[in-house]
């Protein structure tokens, strides 16, 4: 007989993975945090607005985040349909899995829409434009479809982990930026609760790795990440000139949020992940120096 160990059978799909009360958990915890850590348009300091103190530039960075921000009906429109809540044929595990995070989809969902109503508003307060004329731009391409090219929970999750980790550090870099007062103050409410998205989609994507190891989470991890794009980066017009003239002002690179990945696998560093956190670390690099 052969001493040699049978070889490791193909890890478990990762479509289904997590218990549903262990996402329950993480979920629950969400929406506490952003009950906590409500806020509402009116408490924005409009009466010391400064328009004069906008350059063009911060205006038309402005303008980019509101398409960004707007489009929050086309992204929670892909999440539903990514995980169903109304379809009888769905298994019960899955349909417990989704229901569970739909709890946090419509909790995020609201803030995103606050973040666009508060966008929407500035602009008006400040001139930068009227309301019929940025209704019908918004509109323009806020009927555009949203998409995402994966399959599985894991993929999308880590998605949405480094897109929120971009726009918490974009709206960093552009308060650092700009001197106008209510724009500083409406950009750093919008980064704090980007990073409390962003630790959300950290706890999912820890409990994934806890439960299937680095071996099988990894090739997921590098799939999104050779692969990504921002929200709207193939849909909305001129999105390419645009975003790198706003990067530019503001000294921003999205891949910079790659690192939040490399810092959750260190997290499960032994001597089997350490290997598994160089290969992912230089995997990165080799995509950041395209």
């Amino acid at each position: 007989m052969s001493d040699t160990a049978p070889p490791e059978s193909p890890p478990e799909p990762l479509r289904r993975s997590l218990d549903p009360a262990e996402l329950g958990k993480l979920t629950r915890k969400a929406v506490s945090r952003a009950d906590t850590h409500h806020w509402s348009i009116d408490e924005l300091p409009w009466t010391t607005l400064r328009p004069e103190e906008l350059t063009e530039t911060d205006r038309s960075v402005v303008r980019f985040i509101t398409f960004i921000e707007d489009h929050i009906p086309g992204y929670l429109t892909y999440f539903l349909d990514a995980f169903p809540v109304s379809d009888e044929d769905l298994a019960i595990e899955e349909f417990c899995f989704n229901r569970e995070y739909f709890r946090f989809l419509i909790s995020w969902a609201n803030e995103e829409e606050r973040h666009a109503s508060v966008l929407t508003r500035y602009q008006i307060e400040a001139g930068i434009s009227d309301p019929d004329t940025l209704l019908r731009e918004l509109a323009e391409e806020g009927r555009k479809k949203f998409s995402l090219p994966y399959e599985s929970p894991v993929q999308a999750f880590t998605y949405t982990l480094v897109q929120e980790k971009a726009t918490q550090l974009f709206y960093q870099r552009f308060k650092a930026v700009a001197t106008e007062p209510v724009l500083r103050e409406l950009l750093h409410r919008l980064a704090r609760d980007e990073a409390r998205h962003f630790a959300f989609y950290t706890e999912i994507l820890t409990a994934y790795i806890t439960r299937h190891g680095l071996g099988a989470t990894i090739p997921d991890l590098k799939d999104v990440l050779s692969t990504f794009r921002m929200p709207l980066a193939d849909t909305l017009n001129g999105y390419w000139r645009w975003s790198l003239r706003v990067a530019d002002t503001v000294s921003y690179n999205h891949t910079e949020a790659y690192g939040a990945l490399i810092r959750l696998v260190n997290n499960f560093s032994t001597t089997k992940g350490s290997a598994s956190t160089a290969d992912l670390a230089e995997f990165i690099h080799r995509i950041r120096a395209v």
